[in-house]
C-alpha cells in the first residue's frame, strides 16, 4: 500500500484516456441507498414487531459488489438489502481502511458527480442549486469568480469542488439523522447517525468520483456506472479488503463494545460506538488488535490558488419540519457542524448511549 497517492494511482490506472463529450446534465439523486446497520446478521423490526425468520447479513466482498447503478431509487436500494437489486451493497472489512460500508461510498460518489454535472457548465458564474430538504431546506450558492483558461484545470476545479459538498452533504446527513430525520416516515434512522464507518465510507466515494471525472469517466451516466464497476473493488482491495469471514470476525469480537447483536434494527442501541468526527481529515475508527498502518483521507480546501470555501456554500435553511433540530438564526453551514455534533454527542453521554472515545 503506498498511501494516498498510490490509492490513487491505482484507480487512475483504470481511467485511462476515455475519449467523448463531457458528460450531461444529471438528474439529482433521489435519496440515498438504505444504510446498512454496524453489524451482521441483524434482526429487524417493524412498529416495535419483531419479524421472525428475517436477518440482514450484512456482509460482502471487493469481488461481489454487483452493478452500480447512478442514483439507485428507495425501492431498489431497499432490493439490494436482500440481495435482489442490481448493486449489492454491505460492510467489508478492510485491513487499512477499518469497516467500509459500501452504500456510503456509492452515495457519496454519485453526489459528487452530480454537483459536478452542475458545475462545470457555470463554472465561475454565480448561481444557486436546490436540493430535497432533510429537516432544512438544503442549498448550495455558487459565487461568481474567475476560472482557469484551460479545459483540464477548470474539470479539476470543478471535480474537487463538486467532491468537497458532496462531503460537507453526507457529514449533515449524519448529523439530521441524530436529530430525527427519517427517509420513510416513522422509521427512525438515529441507530445510523454517526456510525463509526460511515463517513470514512463517504469520504472515500468522493475521491473515487474526483479520480473518475478528472479522467473522463463519466461522458455518460452507464459511462461512469462501467467505470464505478472496474475502480470501486481495486480501491477496497488496495485498502486491504479481507473476505466475508474475516468481516465477520471482527464483528464478532467487537460484538458487546460497537453493537450489539441481542437488538433489533431500527434500535439505537443496536450501535454502541459512535464517531461524531465530521471534518474531511480522517483516519479510519480504530478496530482494535488491527496492526496494519491505517489510510488518512482528507479532500483539498485550496487548490491552485483558488479557495474551495469562497467558491460555493452549503447552506441549511430552516424547514418546514425541524424534528429535535434547532432553528438556525438564519441558515447553517459547515461552520456549525461539529457544534451540533458536539451536542448529540454530550446528549449520548448524558443518556448512557454510544460515545466514540479515541
Amino acid at each position: 500500500m503506498k498511501g494516498v497517492k498510490g490509492l490513487l494511482a491505482g484507480i487512475m490506472l483504470l481511467a485511462t484516456a476515455a475519449q467523448g463529450a463531457e458528460v450531461t446534465s444529471l438528474a439529482p439523486p433521489q435519496g440515498l441507498r438504505p444504510c446498512c446497520a454496524f453489524g451482521y446478521n441483524l434482526r429487524v423490526e417493524v412498529l416495535n414487531i419483531p419479524l421472525p425468520f428475517y436477518q440482514l447479513d450484512n456482509v460482502v466482498t471487493a469481488d461481489c459488489l454487483g452493478k452500480h447503478l447512478y442514483n439507485d431509487s428507495v425501492l431498489a436500494g431497499i432490493a439490494n438489502l436482500v440481495g435482489m437489486g442490481r448493486e449489492r451493497n454491505g460492510i467489508i472489512y478492510t485491513a487499512r481502511g477499518g469497516f467500509i460500508d459500501t452504500a456510503h461510498i456509492r452515495d457519496t460518489a454519485d453526489m459528487t458527480v452530480y454537483l459536478f454535472s452542475q458545475l462545470l457548465p457555470k463554472l465561475g458564474h454565480p448561481f444557486v442549486l436546490k436540493l430535497d430538504d432533510e429537516l432544512t431546506e438544503r442549498r448550495i450558492v455558487f459565487k461568481g469568480f474567475t476560472p482557469p483558461t484551460s479545459n483540464q484545470a477548470r474539470r479539476d476545479l470543478a471535480a474537487w469542488l463538486s467532491a468537497h459538498l458532496a462531503f460537507q452533504l453526507a457529514a449533515w446527513h449524519e448529523i439530521v439523522q441524530w436529530y430525527g430525520f427519517s427517509s420513510i416516515t416513522g422509521i427512525s434512522e438515529e441507530v445510523s447517525a454517526f456510525s463509526p464507518e460511515d463517513l470514512y465510507s463517504n469520504l472515500l466515494g468522493a475521491r473515487i468520483a474526483v479520480s473518475l471525472i478528472r479522467h473522463r469517466h463519466i461522458t455518460s451516466e452507464e459511462a461512469y456506472n462501467q467505470a464505478m464497476d472496474k475502480v470501486l473493488p481495486q480501491a477496497l482491495k488496495e485498502l486491504g479488503a479481507q473476505p466475508a469471514d474475516i468481516t465477520r470476525f471482527h464483528f464478532d469480537m467487537l460484538d458487546g463494545r460497537w453493537w450489539d447483536s441481542k437488538r433489533h434494527v431500527p434500535e439505537k442501541q443496536l450501535v454502541l460506538l459512535r464517531n461524531y468526527d465530521v471534518t474531511d481529515n480522517r483516519l479510519p475508527t480504530p478496530v482494535p488488535g488491527e496492526q496494519a498502518k491505517p489510510w488518512r483521507q482528507n479532500l483539498p480546501h485550496r487548490w491552485q490558488g483558488y479557495d474551495l470555501a469562497s467558491l460555493a456554500q452549503l447552506q441549511l435553511w430552516h424547514g418546514s419540519r425541524m424534528a429535535r433540530l434547532p432553528a438556525p438564526k438564519t441558515y447553517y453551514t459547515v461552520a456549525d457542524f461539529e457544534h451540533l455534533a458536539s451536542l448529540a454527542r454530550e446528549s449520548d453521554r448524558e443518556e448512557g448511549e454510544a460515545i466514540f472515545e479515541q
